[in-house]
């Protein structure tokens, strides 16, 4: 299939140079069964109407401090400074995401294949799963930096080739999220609404997008609607924890100007019924270590 036959057969068009739309999600936001996993039926049904739910102490403070400790490994090891995957803060120059992680890390990758975590992944898309995108993210106290409102399947969309919403990811504290320290914000049930953005994809758009996103990111019009519609909520508590999103919600953060770091574990899964094409509104592929072609399952 070619670049121009799959944009023909594109459900969500985005990307657009005439002024964008809303566009009401034909995909389901839950494909299995409360019979398909550790989740009930009215964690089901409240996942799938708010786009998100949470685990609290999916993580033992004992297993926290463990990767915790990874963390700063993989952030203080030369050898990974002029690596691609390790991305930097615009201003300050510190470590701001390592991608790819579990292909750097031993622990990550038994995080993947952890009941706790597939079995969930694997029951909200009703299907095996891989991963499509992988990565730890620092937000250091004082000079973190925030991420603007968007939605990740827009972005996996235009830029990788992801066909449809049928993807879910996973974000573990791995500090204390508190409502003044960058924690993450959620607009729940707005993930049933495609939200078109404007502009055209540079080429390499990830070498820039990945420290601060300009295209790809909704007006502050459809922000406002969607504000206003669904409220915003927020994911704070102690380290441990988990949130598990819906890739088309939209969602953000704020700065971190505390003395509190913010540090996460974030693993995308996609289905294996959903692997991705060419992409959707951009010219060339991103780098695998963003969004990786290998469609293997993730088995335990």
């Amino acid at each position: 299939m070619t670049l121009t036959d799959t944009r023909i057969q594109d459900s969500y068009p985005t990307r657009i140079t005439t002024e964008p739309e809303l566009i009401e999600r034909e995909d389901p936001v839950v494909w299995g069964s409360d019979s398909d996993g550790p989740m009930g039926a009215a964690e089901l049904r409240a996942h799938d109407a708010n786009g998100y739910s949470i685990v609290e102490g999916l993580l033992s403070p004992a297993e926290v401090q463990g990767y915790w400790q990874e963390l700063n490994r993989l952030s203080s090891d030369e050898t990974l400074k002029a690596d691609e995957r390790v991305i930097t803060e615009k201003a300050s120059g510190e470590v701001r995401s390592i991608f790819d992680v579990h292909q750097l890390s031993d622990m990550v990758a038994e995080l993947v294949r952890d009941p706790r975590v597939l079995d969930r992944a694997r029951q909200i898309l009703g299907s095996d799963v891989y991963i499509h995108q992988s990565r730890v993210n620092y937000m250091p106290g004082f000079k973190g930096n925030g991420f603007y409102w968007h939605s990740d399947f827009e972005t996996w969309h235009a830029e990788d080739g992801m066909p449809r919403p049928r993807a879910v990811s996973c974000s573990i504290a791995l500090t204390d999220n508190y409502p003044f320290n960058g924690g993450l914000m959620i607009m729940p049930g707005s993930q049933r609404t495609f939200v078109q953005c404007v502009g055209e994809t540079p080429d390499d758009h990830y070498k820039s997008s990945l420290k601060e996103q300009e295209i790809g990111v909704p007006t502050k019009t459809d922000v406002t609607k969607l504000a206003a519609e669904h409220g915003i909520d927020q994911f704070t508590g102690p380290a441990g924890g988990a949130l598990w999103f819906d890739s088309n919600i939209m969602h953000g953060s704020g700065n971190n100007i505390t003395p509190y770091p913010r540090s996460n574990i974030f693993l995308v899964f996609n289905s294996v019924e959903n692997a991705l094409e060419e992409p959707f509104a951009a010219g060339s592929r991103r780098p695998e270590f963003i969004a990786s072609r290998d469609f293997t399952p993730v088995r335990r």
